[in-house]
């Protein structure tokens, strides 16, 4: 009997040693087709399938028709395409956009997997109505501009600064770093970056904290998946491929050392991005500091949804930091 029981043991001790390796194993596959998802320039297929289920929420066919035409009609204006490179040699392209009676310069900065003139479109004439010039930032890894993996800011916030170089030499007018989600991200984590005076402020509409806490966040509350079990992987994949400094750079440690004024603006509904994590940048601000939080409004809706409050946050900030 008792040697029985140690082969029940010894046997039940190797079916839980398997069972974990087939665990890990499938943590493993799983967790390297969520990263090549996130950062690589081509994505796996199953994007096209789960892309809702990563968001979170799917866009209501009004809004996406509004977007796609505002985004057609924003193409179609006389933009001039320019170009810098980056400090790692990829080439970067942007639309350059400028108001007839300028009084500051928008840099806009889009937000992962979208485009320049979608996340701007239906903001741009407003903007250039109250005399913005507007940069238009194609970012890396994405569209035209070179590169071949998405950093989550990490990488970009360095583009970023590169492209203030750039429109300072264009204008002496007050550059304002403006972006959206991922695009947002970015800015803020430009904030303890060496930004020269003519940097006035920072627009950040729905802002996630850093690269692990909203890929932890779509894996456990998007995807339902267990994160910790892939956060090391996750982490390992990321800083090998893209050669990052750190998986967990973070807007919160940018805006902890940061000087410049930054407006904060998100949706109570957003499911992509929490608006906790904006709570969190904005208690984490040492600068000036507005917060514009718009309730039953997702992922970048906050304009959709009360495009006077947002109007007249912007135009306040401009008029208290130009």
């Amino acid at each position: 009997m008792k040697q029985l029981s140690q082969e029940t043991l010894r046997r039940a001790a190797g079916l839980l040693a398997g069972a974990g390796a087939l665990m890990a194993g499938t943590a493993y596959a799983t967790t390297r087709v969520l990263a090549k998802t996130a950062i690589d320039r081509q994505p796996p297929r199953i994007l096209e399938k789960a892309g809702s289920r990563i968001a979170g929420a799917v866009a209501e066919e009004e809004v996406v028709v509004r977007q796609r035409e505002a985004a057609q009609r924003l193409e179609q204006r006389q933009t001039e395409r320019v170009h810098i490179t980056a400090d790692d040699g990829a080439e970067l392209v942007g639309h350059w956009y400028p108001a007839p009676d300028p009084r500051r310069v928008m840099i806009a900065v889009h937000g992962w997997r979208t485009s320049w003139s979608r996340d701007f479109g239906l903001i741009t004439d407003f903007a250039h109505e109250r005399g913005c010039s507007v940069l238009f930032v194609e970012q890396r890894g994405q569209n035209n501009s070179g590169g071949d993996y998405i950093g989550f800011g990490v990488l970009e916030r360095h583009d970023v600064r590169r492209w203030v170089d750039f429109a300072a030499e264009r204008t002496a007018l007050p550059i304002y770093l403006c972006g959206l989600s991922m695009g947002a991200a970015t800015v803020l984590m430009c904030a303890d970056l060496d930004l020269p005076d003519q940097v006035h402020g920072i627009i950040a509409d729905c802002g996630f904290t850093s690269p692990d806490a909203i890929w932890q966040h779509i894996a456990s509350n998007n995807l339902h998946m267990v994160y910790h079990l892939r956060r090391t992987i996750a982490q390992s994949i990321y800083e090998h491929k893209l050669q990052a400094a750190s998986f967990r750079c973070s807007t919160l440690d940018a805006l902890g050392e940061g000087h410049t004024p930054v407006l904060f603006i998100h949706g109570t509904a957003d499911r992509f991005v929490p608006v906790e994590m904006t709570y969190q940048n904005y208690l984490a601000c040492t600068a000036p500091k507005r917060l514009l939080i718009v309730p039953g409004a997702g992922h970048c809706m906050s304009y959709l949804v009360e495009p006077r409050r947002y109007e007249k946050a912007l135009e306040e900030f401009w008029a208290d930091f130009d």
